[in-house]
């Protein structure tokens, strides 16, 4: 498992900043992330696995036809 600060977030609990660091699970591990603060010692898990986890759905990831570039055939420019 791999510990990693995370810079410039602020610990939910006691507000100390720099303080909190994330527990990157490696391959085979289980696929859960827990981050805890050094200063107040409080702890959150984050994740339900990589199989419960979704794509958020954004204007770039998500295709419409209303959005979609329409195919024009090239036509001949005439300049005068």
């Amino acid at each position: 498992m791999k510990v990693r600060f995370i810079a410039g977030i602020v610990c939910p609990k006691c507000g100390a900043q720099d303080s909190v660091r994330i527990h990157i699970p490696e391959a085979g591990e289980m696929d859960e992330q827990l981050r805890d603060c050094v200063t107040c010692g409080h702890e959150e898990r984050l994740g339900q696995g990589a199989a419960a986890r979704q794509e958020v759905p954004t204007r770039v990831n998500q295709s419409t036809k209303a959005n979609a570039v329409q195919e024009v055939e090239a036509q001949p420019l005439k300049l005068q």
